[in-house]
């Protein structure tokens, strides 16, 4: 058997399978504000002595963005919130004056994912809203910084796989006659690589965090993020780095000793502990279940795509004919392993998030995650039929003795005993001698009719991988779009139905319906009253705009007619479920007009 028959088949898993290693997406399991004391909208006789704000997770501080702005455009906060679990509490000065206030927020989710927004009450009678720019309730997270942080993550999965792979193949499977230059310095890259990562999403947490551009960076932000779960992980995770750079050099060497092997053991658990422990499975329902199953799942991903990297790049082209038998059977027992384990940690975590049949069917999470299984199916089909050429005309020969038949991952020792056997049975087999002369012209002839049968299994078997391959690339734009969509699970608690609220300003008292209140098209009717209830108020002009500051939805225009002097109607499609921010603008003349805020939950 050639290098070229284990190439063929290896290289049709590789495309195949790369879906199933696409890291478990880590859902935008945002915290999403609940209920609030006063309610929005509201008009109270009483100033309250603070402002409570409930979420649906727990939540930190964001230093100097939160505040509330009186009527007067002055702060009317203590400037000293604090956060109880998942209730924000904002003190106020007592003696404030009559009119419109606005609570404006930026917090911490739990999942280390910054949430900003705001609503208004009033006390005593409405007025108008003060400016949301100066009070901060506008701060969105930089787009740079965004996209910056996304590319970060991507190049600490690229290092995991590139540091974990390759370091598995050279202690346990790499055959001793082959120089460890190149898969070293492979994995030495990788370590770089997860190094540069962590130090750049750490960096990028200060901006992402406060709100700020990439390079607005002050002391104060730079100690509250590294007194966070997520600083203290990732500077955990870099010192695991360091010291896992050090350990692979007597690895490379061939020099470790049991004491170093069970240390980067050890060093690899607690490092792959550093991604839930800092991100969305830490926040879920049943964090432990999450956080192992994601532990899991990294493990699996990164020893399978590593180890094929290894494989590809240099045991394909480097051992011969007898070491690839003892090799890729012992390979292939592991990576059976790494798919259950993958299946698994995606099946755990996928029922966390999702949790009831009408959550995976009605939201587009769930959505998601049914048109990435329906395209998975597509690729286990084209792999079936790569598999049938595969087995048709590149059956691999049999294990060589002292490989153990089993799929145990064995030491360093025993599978390089079966290697070095393999190297020298491949030595006796160079030496036999050729074909006798008669048999030379028939054997000449049966081996040009198959080597043209190989050569046309060969071009579909390229196909099929490029089919595999294309799909791959659509699976993982999917994926990217899973990752910033909000879990199935968080959208469970927002109340479904139309919304109706009544807002009284020194105008007019506005009536507000929305109906059905779902993800979709939606039908807005305004009613306008005298403020104080005792007759229509004639409205000449309407506006108004719907924002989803949760997920940075900026202010979308929404259409109004009017139906009559005291009556405008519209329809709105919104995009996500949520708690969208209308705002209705009222001219009764040309001189005077009033603007409402209400707060409208909205299911998928």
């Amino acid at each position: 058997m050639t290098r070229r028959r284990w190439s063929i088949p290896l290289a049709m898993l590789l495309g195949a399978l790369a879906i199933l290693v696409l890291p478990a997406a880590p859902a935008s399991a945002h915290a999403t504000l609940e209920q609030t004391a006063p309610v929005a909208g509201t008009v109270l006789d009483q100033l309250p002595g603070e402002v409570t704000l409930n979420f649906s997770e727990p939540v930190r501080l964001v230093v100097d963005k939160i505040r509330v702005t009186g009527p007067d455009g002055n702060r009317a906060d203590t400037g000293k919130p604090a956060v109880r679990d998942s209730e924000l509490v904002i003190p106020l000065k007592q003696g404030g004056p009559k009119g419109t206030y606005l609570v404006s927020y930026r917090v911490i989710s739990a999942d280390s994912h910054p949430v900003s927004g705001g609503y208004t009450f009033s006390y005593g009678q409405p007025s108008a809203v003060p400016n949301q720019d100066d009070a901060g309730s506008s701060v969105q997270t930089d787009a740079v910084v965004k996209n910056a942080m996304s590319v970060a993550r991507f190049l600490g999965f690229a290092g995991l796989v590139l540091l974990i792979g390759p370091a598995l193949i050279l202690f346990a499977l790499w055959p001793r006659r082959l120089p460890t230059r190149d898969p070293g310095r492979l994995a030495q890259a990788g370590a770089g690589l997860l190094a540069v990562s962590t130090i750049l999403e750490l960096y990028l947490q200060i901006p992402y965090t406060a709100g700020t551009s990439l390079f607005d960076v002050s002391g104060a932000a730079t100690r509250e993020v590294l007194g966070t779960p997520f600083g203290a992980a990732h500077l955990v995770r870099l010192g695991v780095v360091i010291a896992v750079a050090l350990l692979l050099r007597p690895l490379i060497a061939g020099r470790a000793s049991k004491i170093d092997q069970t240390l980067l053991v050890i060093l690899g658990v607690v490092g792959l502990g550093t991604w839930p422990v800092s991100g969305h499975p830490s926040a879920s329902p049943v964090p432990t279940l999450t956080v192992v199953a994601d532990v899991a799942h990294l493990a699996a991903m990164s020893i399978w795509l590593g180890g094929l990297v290894m494989l590809f790049g240099f045991l394909l082209r480097r051992a011969n004919t007898r070491e690839l038998t003892a090799i890729v059977p012992v390979w292939s027992g592991w990576a059976l392993f790494a798919i259950t384990v993958l299946v698994l940690a995606g099946t755990a975590q996928a029922l966390v998030e999702i949790g009831t049949l009408d959550a995976l069917t009605g939201t587009l999470y769930g959505q998601l995650v049914i048109a990435k299984v329906a395209l998975l199916a597509v690729v286990v089909s084209v792999a079936a039929y790569s598999r049938r050429i595969t087995n048709r005309r590149f059956t691999p020969i049999p294990v060589a003795v002292g490989v153990g038949g089993s799929s145990e991952m064995p030491g360093m020792g025993g599978t390089s005993e079966a290697v070095r056997d393999a190297e020298s049975d491949d030595a006796l087999e160079d030496d036999e001698p050729g074909d006798e002369a008669g048999e030379g012209e028939s054997g000449t002839q049966g081996e040009g009719a198959q080597e043209a049968a190989n050569g046309t299994d060969r071009k579909r078997l390229r196909t099929a991988v490029l089919i595999e391959v294309a799909i791959a690339v659509i699976v993982l734009a999917l994926t990217s779009v899973l990752v910033q969509t909000s879990p199935a699970r968080s959208q469970n608690g927002v109340p479904a139905g139309p919304f109706d609220s009544t807002v009284t300003t020194n105008l007019l008292k506005l009536q507000v319906d929305i109906s059905p209140g779902q993800v979709g098209l939606n039908a807005v009717h305004l009613y306008a009253l005298k403020p104080d209830g005792s007759g229509p108020q004639t409205v000449v002009e309407w506006r108004a705009t719907a924002a989803l500051p949760s997920k940075e939805i900026e202010p979308l225009a929404v259409p109004l007619l009017g139906i009559g002097d005291d009556h405008a109607a519209g329809q709105i499609t919104l995009t996500a479920p949520g708690t969208w921010e209308f705002k209705f603008t009222a001219r009764v003349d040309d001189l005077n007009q009033t603007t409402v805020t209400v707060q409208v939950p909205v299911k998928s």
